[in-house]
């Protein structure tokens, strides 16, 4: 932690703009944020209390700064933990399909598929759409499958893919049941109807909240990438909702769903939103290319994003191995986006 004087004559002594730092230095309005200081002696230190008699250049080995704001809300520290915990942005899409899956009961085979992965993975992401086609039966499946992953492995982010979104009664009681009810950390929704059908889902400021923005499937672009006129000229649609979701993000939690088929759209939604998640699916059986969706999807230190595989993970095999397949793919998955993170700089260690 570092105080507010210290923060500012640090600032001072680096040359930085001037700026009110907060006490944390995170998530603050400052335009810089400390991530971490090492201490050449520690013995130097004789309290915490001690920073705010000076700064020390002798004391300081490295101090790695975010040049934007990155609002550390719940949320986005829930998520940084669970990347952080198993070095990973995979994200595990459990999508239940009785003609694919090994096994006939939809949440044996997602304690096979949990059981093979947690600790490979950042989050889990069951899309409700599985559930509901499969009636009562496929929604007590998916209670199941939250109380599962809430029991064994704690750590993972729970995202549901509900891809919600109505005028505001409605997208209340959506957000109630979303957060409330099933107990997800965050969900994704629909923002066709506009802020006000998007208010009440923020109002969980410790949920993520992520806005499908650009969709990874070819006919997204129908309507995605019609030109509109914003103050800002004239734009692409998925642009203008960017920036317009950039804007809303008041209590941090907002996020965004980009697809990684389109890595140059990619590209520019993270300019656009530099301190903002994205989820990005299609990496796997859509034929995402993973590099580029990597390089794109990223923040400047190589976080902030996770990277979806469905299909490619859960049914990498039909037989009774199907859980130690899964693992494999996973785990390939997820080397294979640390090795990217590697040649980049921005590894792990």
């Amino acid at each position: 932690r570092t105080s507010t004087k210290a923060a500012k004559r640090f600032s001072r002594l680096m040359n930085l703009p001037s700026t009110s730092a907060g006490a944390n230095c995170i998530g603050v309005s400052c335009g810089f944020s400390v991530v971490g200081v090492a201490v050449a002696n520690p013995s130097n230190l004789q309290s915490a209390g001690q920073c705010d008699q000076g700064i020390g250049l002798e004391w300081i080995c490295w101090v790695q700064f975010r040049p934007y704001n990155v609002s550390m809300t719940a949320f986005v520290e829930r998520l940084e933990q669970a990347c952080e915990a198993n070095r990973s942005l995979v994200c595990v899409g459990l999508d239940v399909d009785p003609e694919r899956m090994p096994v006939p009961d939809a949440l044996e085979f997602n304690k096979g598929i949990i059981d093979a992965t947690q600790d490979l993975v950042c989050a889990y992401k069951p899309n409700l759409a599985f559930y509901e086609a499969l009636g009562l039966p496929g929604l007590r499946a998916l209670e199941g499958t939250i109380e599962y992953v809430r029991a064994h492995a704690p750590g993972v982010v729970i995202l549901g893919d509900a891809k919600r979104g109505d005028i505001e009664i409605s997208a209340a009681a959506y957000a109630r049941a979303m957060f409330r009810v099933w107990e997800f950390d965050a969900v994704t929704v629909n923002a066709w109807g506009g802020k006000d059908g998007l208010q009440p889902f923020l109002e969980y400021p410790g949920h993520g909240v992520f806005v499908w923005c650009r969709g990874s499937n070819p006919g997204s672009g129908d309507l995605q990438d019609l030109l509109v006129n914003t103050p800002h000229g004239i734009v692409p649609l998925y642009r203008h909702l960017a920036r317009s979701a950039a804007e809303w993000n008041e209590h941090g939690n907002l996020a965004l769903v980009m697809g990684a088929t389109y890595p140059g759209q990619l590209s520019e939604v993270r300019q656009l939103c530099p301190g903002m998640p994205l989820l990005i699916p299609g990496v796997g059986a859509q034929g995402g290319g993973l590099d580029a969706a990597v390089r794109s999807g990223t923040d400047p230190r190589g976080r902030l994003a996770i990277f979806n595989s469905s299909r490619g993970i859960i049914y990498a095999s039909s037989g009774s191995d199907f859980g130690a397949a899964a693992r494999v793919a996973a785990r390939k998955l997820r080397d294979s986006i640390n090795q990217v993170l590697e040649a980049e700089g921005k590894g792990w260690s």
